[in-house]
């Protein structure tokens, strides 16, 4: 192996990086398509939408995410690449009949952008204030503070003894009353037996 061979193989690498880094960051010329272009084949094989938010880039593989941002105004919008191009002068991306209008260049037609790989997370609707949730004090038996016991329990075993408190005297007066007929019963035989017995001494 001599020597050149040698410096490519250490260029190589280097030239590689090089490229990437220049993928990440781009300046230039943004344009869009028209809205009669809705339904033409793209280079990927998708139909075009006037509404959806793709775009046309030279390099980029199909399907990568991109964030292009208006320099004029500062609105940004994030696009995936499904066709190539623009192959005019000058330009760098094309975009979407959307995609140009969420960026505001609808009346100018051709703007400065700069184009740059987005994130491949993106949390929609990400909440830019931090959210407090409130505490929520469970009440507990003061006796029990493990939460083993809790204080419902004991309530319903103090109603419990309330009520069969107030249902005690019916339940004695219930028995007296049995009680008392029982009684009344068993005298009434005796009664019986003795006039048998009577009779015969009247005869």
């Amino acid at each position: 192996m001599n020597i050149k061979s040698l410096i490519v193989l250490f260029l190589l690498p280097m030239v590689g990086f090089t490229s990437l880094e220049a993928q990440k960051l781009q300046r230039g010329k943004a344009s869009y398509y028209s809205k009669k272009a809705t339904g033409a084949r793209t280079s990927s094989g998708e139909r075009l939408h006037h509404d959806s938010l793709t775009c046309a880039h030279r390099t980029y593989p199909f399907g990568t995410m991109l964030k292009v941002t208006n320099l004029q105004n500062g609105k940004t919008v994030t696009v995936r690449v499904t066709d190539r191009g623009p192959f005019g002068r000058g330009r760098i991306i094309d975009l979407s009949w959307g995609a140009a209008k969420m960026l505001g260049m609808l009346s100018q037609g051709v703007v400065t952008v700069i184009v740059e790989k987005a994130d491949e997370t993106i949390i929609p609707f990400k909440p830019e204030d931090i959210i407090t949730l409130p505490e929520f004090d469970y009440g507990t038996n003061e006796d029990n503070k493990d939460g083993l016991h809790p204080a419902w329990r004991e309530m319903k075993r103090v109603v419990k003894e309330e009520k069969d408190q107030k249902t005690q005297p019916t339940t004695e007066k219930r028995k007296q009353t049995a009680t008392t007929r029982q009684t009344q019963e068993n005298k009434q035989p005796q009664e019986k037996n003795t006039d048998i017995k009577k009779s015969p001494k009247q005869k």
